[in-house]
């Protein structure tokens, strides 16, 4: 059974394209239903699956507090993995053909104020090569709203001061191009003149552009540390995540007028509907604005 989860994760890679995290995800997804498949089910063969296992599964990851989402997802991987089984000829039958998805809860997501952007800009001490770098990593990621992904993989050779945008690969392996303002030039421009050489390892010159304390490339977790760093200095009370700062530059860029379609563009989202969830943010903060300050509210 693994080696048709092994063929499934290599045809994902090499002829999907398929960014890494995304790959993570199938393959977390995928091995929790394996294990359920062999271990609760004594099933030794993915051509002997009929509905009522994965079925099944799903209810065990329901009373483990799953949420719709998170159901959703596996859902999603298990059709995938089993239609790819069919076609590669390792089963004669798809189980999850009439599999129903929960519909998953659309939670608005956390977004700060320009205020607290602000707050959260400045808790980035620009007195030693860390805070350099740790400035010019947020002004990027909201000067942007690229994802954390596209952010800790961009090189030097991504960023264009003279022509004033930023090169960036995102989902699927999809190029695009994106505007950037002149104080987030200004300190990526700081953090490679006075930083960066401080940063990078003498033995691995790599061409990364945001650095760790080992010269190498910035991972993803050590993102993720520095921005909840930077908000408990900030003190910032609101649940943030990794892309709170993606979040806020879509909501700030619409309530200051601009247009969907720019900012799907500039987000890299393939379906406009997903960007559609940044009016209803934009939606609920004017009605607290009207609240709070119209006399007759």
């Amino acid at each position: 059974m693994e080696d048709g989860l092994r063929d499934f994760i290599h045809y994902l890679t090499v002829e999907k394209g398929l960014a890494q995290n995304t790959l993570v995800s199938y393959e977390r997804d995928l091995k929790s239903y394996m294990k359920y498949v062999k271990s609760v089910e004594q099933i030794s063969s993915w051509n002997d699956v009929r509905r009522q296992v994965i079925v099944g599964f799903l209810a065990v990851l329901k009373d483990q507090g799953k949420s719709s989402k998170t159901i959703a997802r596996h859902i999603a991987s298990i059709r995938s993995f089993h239609q790819f089984l069919l076609r590669d000829k390792q089963t004669d039958q798809d189980p999850s053909v009439h599999l129903e998805s929960p519909q998953p809860e659309r939670s608005l997501p956390k977004v700060l104020s320009m205020e607290e952007v602000e707050a959260f800009m400045d808790s980035a001490k620009t007195s030693d090569a860390f805070g350099l770098r740790d400035r010019a990593m947020i002004e990027i990621m909201y000067a942007t709203g690229m994802r954390v992904s596209e952010l800790i993989n961009l090189d030097i050779s991504d960023v264009h001061s003279t022509m004033g945008f930023v090169r960036c690969v995102g989902k699927g392996n999809k190029e695009r191009i994106i505007p950037i303002g002149q104080t987030a030039l200004g300190a990526v421009d700081e953090y490679l003149q006075k930083a960066r050489p401080e940063l990078v390892s003498k033995k691995n010159k790599t061409e990364a552009l945001f650095l760790n304390h080992h010269g190498n490339r910035l991972s993803r977790q050590g993102y993720w540390k520095i921005i909840k760093k930077l908000a408990a200095e900030a003190n910032i009370q609101k649940e943030l995540t990794p892309h709170t700062l993606r979040h806020s530059f879509a909501t700030h860029l619409l309530m200051n007028g601009a247009d969907l379609r720019s900012v799907q563009e500039m987000l890299g989202h393939a379906d406009i509907s997903t960007t559609q969830i940044y009016t209803h943010i934009t939606n609920t903060r004017l009605k607290e604005v009207y609240s709070k300050f119209h006399p007759r509210a």
